[in-house]
C-alpha cells in the first residue's frame, strides 16, 4: 500500500475529521467564550468591586522606567517582568465558563442520547430458557 493511499485512508476515518471539526468549533467557541468574559462578565464583576479592572492588577517585580504609564499594556511592551494576576483571574473565570457550557452540552448530548436508543429487550427469564433447551433435546 502506498504513503498516498494509507493518507488517504486515515483521512477519510470518521473519527479524524470528527477531530477536525471539534477543533475548529471548539477555536470559534473560545473566542465567543473569550467576548462573553471579557466584553460582559468582566465590566460586570468590575462593576460590583467598585469599578475594578482585572486587567490591568499587576505586580511589577523590577522598577517601573521613568515616564511609563504604568499600565499593563505599556509594562509589558516595555519588557518590565510582572506577576500579572488579573489577566490570570480572567483567564481563570473564561475557563470556568467554558468548561460548565460544555459539561451543559455533553449533558444534553447524553440526554438526547438515551431518547434515542430504544428500550433493550427484557432478558427472557431462565425457567423459558431451560424449557427452550429441554423441547430442542426432546426434538433430536
Amino acid at each position: 500500500m502506498s504513503i498516498a493511499s494509507e493518507f488517504k485512508d486515515f483521512i477519510s476515518k470518521s473519527n479524524v475529521m470528527d477531530l477536525a471539526v471539534g477543533v475548529i468549533i471548539g477555536a470559534a467557541f473560545g473566542k465567543i467564550v473569550d467576548s462573553i468574559v471579557g466584553d460582559i462578565i468582566m465590566p460586570i464583576v468590575g462593576k460590583m468591586t467598585g469599578g475594578v479592572d482585572f486587567s490591568n492588577m499587576f505586580i511589577a517585580l523590577a522598577d517601573i522606567p521613568a515616564g511609563n504609564v504604568g499600565t499593563y499594556a505599556a509594562l509589558k511592551a516595555a519588557g518590565v517582568p510582572m506577576l500579572a494576576y488579573g489577566n490570570f483571574v480572567t483567564i481563570l473565570i473564561n475557563f470556568i465558563i467554558l468548561a460548565f457550557i460544555i459539561f451543559t452540552m455533553v449533558k444534553q448530548v447524553n440526554r438526547m442520547k438515551k431518547a434515542e436508543t430504544p428500550a433493550a429487550a427484557t432478558a427472557t427469564p431462565d425457567d423459558i430458557l431451560l424449557l427452550r433447551e429441554i423441547r430442542d433435546a426432546l426434538k433430536k
